[in-house]
């Protein structure tokens, strides 16, 4: 059984029989007393967040995790069917492993999903950046820095005004922000 020192970012603990991936974790040292540890988490099965606090040296449940690169073939239904690349089976992943993300979701895409001891996945990441189009811009104002534009898949994100229709762009998948526009 590991302790409260063995929390890092992104671990994966089962908390009250739900399992939980941290997402960030301060511990605070009042005047009198023991260190808390207040940890911020995500659910993995509803994708809830929430906090949770353990009294330092409290022992927690750590869950091993392994990591799998595959890729993104289609969608069916509530899953996303994926290939292993190396035996090229055919592995359904929850669409709800990705939350926000999966809007940027693009066929052919290398996906990283994290499974537990029983090859259940427990969370999915897209690559960190990705490249678009954008097929509408607005006009820019005089006076304004950005602008709103759409790019392929109907995602509207704020761009630098010099943006126009037909521009690729690399776009920050984890905070859907523009970060550069892309040579043709």
């Amino acid at each position: 059984m590991a302790t409260t020192s063995d929390i890092s970012k992104n671990c994966f603990i089962r908390h009250e029989n739900t399992l939980l991936k941290v997402l960030e974790y301060d511990h605070i040292t009042p005047g009198k007393g023991n260190t808390i540890y207040s940890v911020k988490c995500r659910n993995i099965e509803t994708g809830k967040q929430s906090e949770v606090r353990f009294r330092s040296g409290e022992k927690i449940d750590l869950v091993r995790v392994d990591e799998m690169e595959l890729q993104y073939i289609y969608a069916e239904n509530e899953f996303l069917v994926c290939m292993n690349q190396e035996t090229f089976e055919q592995i359904h992943i929850p669409k709800i492993l990705f939350a926000d993300t999966i809007q940027f979701l693009q066929e052919g895409m290398i996906l990283t999903i994290r499974f537990d001891e029983n090859e259940k996945p427990l969370n999915g990441e897209l690559p960190k950046y990705t490249e678009l189009l954008v097929t509408y811009t607005e006009d820019g104002n005089k006076g304004k820095s950005v602008k709103t534009a759409e790019v392929e898949g109907g995602i509207s994100i704020q761009v630098p005004i010099f943006v126009a229709m037909g521009d690729k762009l690399k776009i920050n998948i984890e905070t859907g922000e523009y970060v550069e526009r892309v040579s043709k």
